[in-house]
């Protein structure tokens, strides 16, 4: 009963916020697409010493000179959960939303620069490696990111109908509380994320580079 109750809820609060879902969701592709053009206007010395360091990084890892999984897993928790931790003050604090937008649009750019690159830079490999790299976390991740912007702009709209609409009459309390268990939930979806950065991405990241002896 309890799991039919919370899909219940899940579906509710989709359809309730289909339009946002939709918003952000494309919001964050053009940030990806936006990362992926940008990679155009670097100067060729700029690709370069870029590409250098990132082949670098690759004949460590190859050799497996890299940090291990586990400070992989702490330090990518500690930057996801600040990360989506901004979102939500920002949430809480009003005035923040349209610093939320560019927050999510800078994190798909970051992401489409990074495909953008390799696959300039190193062809089918490249693609290869970013699928590698980027794709097992951020299949988690990106979802969670949206799902926070999303519970963070609607408590901010609510907080905003709370203040001048009359007629809005919802207690603050169950709003909060609610909110604080987004934060929550995503913290945890997060902790997923994080481990399969740590403990998968490395592993499919040597099967790649072995794949094209890099």
């Amino acid at each position: 009963m309890g799991t039919l109750q919370r899909r219940n809820r899940l579906a509710g609060h989709l359809r309730e916020h289909a339009s946002m879902y939709i918003f952000h969701t494309v919001l964050l592709v053009m940030g990806v697409i936006f990362g992926a053009v940008i990679v155009n206007s670097l100067s060729a010395t700029q690709k370069q010493d870029l590409f250098y360091f990132i082949n670098e990084f690759f004949v460590q890892m190859k050799n497996g000179e890299i940090v291990s999984a586990k400070e992989v897993f702490s330090h990518t928790l500690a930057y996801n959960s600040k990360f989506i931790g901004i979102i939500w003050l920002l949430g809480i604090s009003m005035i923040g939303l349209p610093i939320i937008l560019v927050m999510l649009f800078l994190k798909g750019m970051v992401v489409g620069f990074t495909v953008g690159f390799l696959v300039q830079q190193m062809g089918l490999s490249g693609f290869l490696l970013s699928v590698a790299a980027v794709l097992p976390q951020n299949f988690i991740a990106l979802p969670v990111y949206i799902f926070v912007v999303v519970a963070a702009v609607a408590f901010s709209l609510q907080m905003i109908k709370k203040l001048f609409v009359k007629r809005f009459y919802q207690p603050f309390a169950p709003m909060l509380l609610r909110y604080i268990l987004v934060y929550g939930a995503a913290n945890l979806l997060l902790c997923a994320a994080a481990v399969i950065e740590g403990y998968l991405t490395p592993l499919l990241m040597r099967a790649v580079l072995s794949l094209f002896h890099h």
